[in-house]
């Protein structure tokens, strides 16, 4: 049976933040705002040591989906709003979801290098009921009063929100999603379905995302599995994620 799985060569990553952009565009994230950040494609960054022996590493962080994963069992809705697809993708229905937030809670890796008293969580994000999703594009006030345009206006012109809106269609994820709800990644299950491979595998200049079926011994995934001793974020939590990072990428000072 199929497994998706995501492999990311931290040796070849260079931290450029492609991944996170593509990430952004094609799937309409909201930008910051009241202390919330909706990246789904975000990133852990580490220095390791004293100077002059120092250890950096930029280490992007991503829905884990994980065989075993918390989220979904702590779903409180019947069919749950978030769920395990047959491919192994953790994914999330948004009219099902009543935004009780348990899954933020209860993911292990959704508050990561996040400040404990922040609302921003950088696997798992919250839209606040009764609140624009992309704010900027319903303010009405102008940069340059009487030369640029405001967010609003753009927004009409366009006759869209965001107006740089990528249009996709799911049965179960809506490509702009309504307040009330969290949303994360799912794999572009809606570009994967079409046989492409999701936006950051896409997107990265040095090809340091694999992404495929580890349950198929011929594929890209699995033979880095193979060759290279991966690991994953918090093993110790026992959710057995398929996002597995091979290598690493030093800078000594």
């Amino acid at each position: 049976m199929t497994q998706y799985a995501m492999v990311i060569d931290l040796q070849k990553c260079t931290g450029c933040g492609a991944c996170a952009l593509a990430c952004k565009t094609g799937n309409n994230t909201a930008s910051y705002n009241n202390g919330q950040t909706h990246n789904w494609a975000d990133y852990q960054p580490e220095v390791k040591g004293t100077f002059p022996n120092t250890k950096y590493t930029m280490r992007p962080v991503l829905c884990n989906h994980c065989t075993n994963a918390p989220c979904v069992d702590a779903c409180p809705v019947t069919p749950k709003a978030m769920f395990k697809t047959p491919e192994g993708i953790t994914m999330h229905n948004d009219e099902r979801c009543i935004g009780c937030r348990l899954c933020q809670q209860a993911c292990p890796y959704s508050q990561m290098e996040v400040p404990a008293n922040s609302e921003a969580y950088s696997v798992i994000s919250y839209n606040k009921a009764g609140s624009p999703y992309q704010p900027i594009f319903a303010d009405k006030s102008e940069l340059v009063p009487g030369i640029t345009t405001s967010g609003a206006e753009l927004a009409a012109k366009v006759g869209s929100v965001p107006p740089h809106r990528t249009a996709y269609s799911h049965p179960d994820y809506q490509d702009v999603r309504r307040g009330g709800i969290t949303e994360k990644c799912i794999f572009c299950e809606h570009r994967v379905k079409k046989g492409q491979p999701p936006n950051c595998v896409e997107a990265c200049p040095s090809q340091a995302r694999a992404f495929g079926d580890i349950s198929d011994p011929s594929s890209e995934v699995a033979r880095l599995i193979k060759k290279y001793k991966p690991s994953v974020l918090k093993p110790e939590a026992g959710t057995k994620p398929n996002v597995f990072y091979i290598r690493e990428y030093s800078v000594r000072s």
